[in-house]
């Protein structure tokens, strides 16, 4: 689709015609403007997810609605993805890993994926609340006494980042070697270092959860999916334990992050005038985490809102682009909070909102409860943000704040266990703890 000479000039990096870019600095820069730009090819938009990968993005809220609610018409199994069939995509292009088929829950259709989706969403329901809630002011309380005292912080990697990682390790029974491969992998393959060796490192570590909870079950999500009555295989129990540590981690931790970086730019969070619960809505709703998936599939030629899309074409939702969808002007303010689309819908939908919400908002809670000076370190206008075309994620989150000093008699915190003191000293304040990440935080509990 070539576009009108009238339209409007294109952001900087987008060429006038042809695909527009979703890679590179200039996109993540303002991506704003290019869905703009891109609402001048109509409800959707053909652009280029990495060099010589090729999609098309859906712009438009009704639009996909329409393509999130039809899997008759749209299916998620990427084998059925032309082009790389064909061999027209590299296989060692960095958006493959988040399209390639796996035997999960998210890339599965009809009989298979009702199966595996009520096994995962039946053990979902299962988490306590509260003993969740009571996880993540355990967590978030160890990673803040790793940097209280210093009196600056990175919010994004030494917070925001280890967060979800380490109440999913503890969720999902994660003994201490494990859960450091765990986090090792899951780190691996989002930020792009070493990536093939952290997938092979997180298969690896999961495949040894899942035979150490068949010999020795827990109470913890990793048993309950392994008892639930769907008879999962030791395959399926790995692939769908990735999907849930992968989609919860890299969401939660721009989630997390996004929140707040709102919170501490804008005033009226800042002056208390506003809940955190709010912040959470409205980066839902403009600067969702994950910005543009879904990836979907039509099982034949079909005319789609108003474009010719191929059989086996590889189709994308725009969660951001639909979300501020100008057609939603005028009520925006008026739908649900639960109408944007930024945990997806239809029978593909997030299967733990809830749960990711409330690490979320505990999280972010607990940082300006125990920090209630702390402030962005530069200017709001210079973040930067990670290059690629699915996620809304910053790459640093610089803050500051008054150091605490630290009482040298012991005082109670979570759960009766004492707090920081000048003699107990987190891994990162005190002699270097032995293991990784996950185990420092397990012998930071035991003390």
């Amino acid at each position: 689709m070539s576009t009108d000479s009238g339209f409007p000039s294109p952001p900087p990096g987008c060429p006038a015609h042809g695909r527009v870019p979703l890679h590179g600095p200039e996109f993540q820069a303002d991506p704003d403007s290019y869905y703009a730009w891109m609402r001048n090819f109509g409800p959707t938009a053909p652009v280029e997810l990495a060099p010589g990968v090729n999609a098309t993005l859906v712009t438009d809220y009704s639009a996909a609605l329409q393509l999130l609610q039809d899997p008759d018409t749209f299916r998620k199994d990427s084998r059925r993805w032309r082009a790389f069939n064909e061999g027209k995509v590299n296989p060692n292009s960095p958006v493959v890993p988040l399209l390639a088929y796996r035997p999960n829950c998210m890339f599965t259709d009809g009989a298979d994926h009702l199966r595996l989706r009520q096994a995962v969403t039946d053990t979902m329901a299962r988490v306590d609340s509260h003993l969740l809630k009571r996880n993540v002011d355990r967590v978030s309380r160890y990673l803040i006494e790793q940097f209280s005292t210093r009196g600056s912080v990175d919010l994004l990697n030494d917070y925001a980042k280890l967060l979800p990682l380490f109440v999913f390790s503890e969720l999902f029974g994660c003994p201490a070697d494990i859960g450091d491969r765990v986090i090792f992998g899951i780190n691996g393959i989002f930020d792009g270092i070493n990536a093939e060796k952290a997938n092979e490192v997180l298969g690896q570590s999961v495949a040894e959860l899942v035979a150490l909870r068949r010999a020795q079950p827990g109470d913890d999500v990793t048993s309950w999916l392994m008892q639930h009555p769907a008879k999962l295989t030791d395959e399926e129990m790995v692939h769908q334990l990735i999907l849930l540590l992968g989609s919860g981690a890299e969401p939660l931790r721009n989630l997390i992050g996004n929140g707040l970086c709102l919170i501490l730019s804008d005033d009226r969070f800042s002056d208390g005038g506003l809940l955190v619960e709010d912040a959470i809505d409205e980066v839902l709703w403009n600067n969702p985490p994950m910005s543009n998936y879904a990836p979907h599939y039509p099982v034949a030629d079909i005319e789609f809102a108003g474009r010719r899309i191929d059989a086996g074409e590889l189709v994308l939702v725009s969660f951001a682009a639909a979300n501020t969808d100008p057609a939603l002007s005028g009520s925006r303010q008026l739908l649900s909070k639960r109408a944007h689309l930024a945990w997806s819908t239809g029978p593909h939908g997030c299967p733990a909102k809830d749960p990711a919400q409330l690490i979320t908002i505990a999280a972010i809670e607990n940082l300006l409860n125990q920090l209630p000076d702390i402030e962005l370190a530069v200017p709001v206008d210079s973040l930067t943000w990670r290059p690629g075309p699915f996620n809304r994620a910053l790459a640093a989150l610089p803050a500051r704040f008054a150091p605490i000093r630290v009482d040298k008699g012991p005082q109670t915190g979570v759960q009766g266990k004492p707090a920081a003191t000048a003699g107990h000293q987190g891994p990162s304040q005190g002699k270097a703890q032995k293991g990784g990440l996950w185990s420092s935080f397990l012998a930071w509990w035991k003390v």
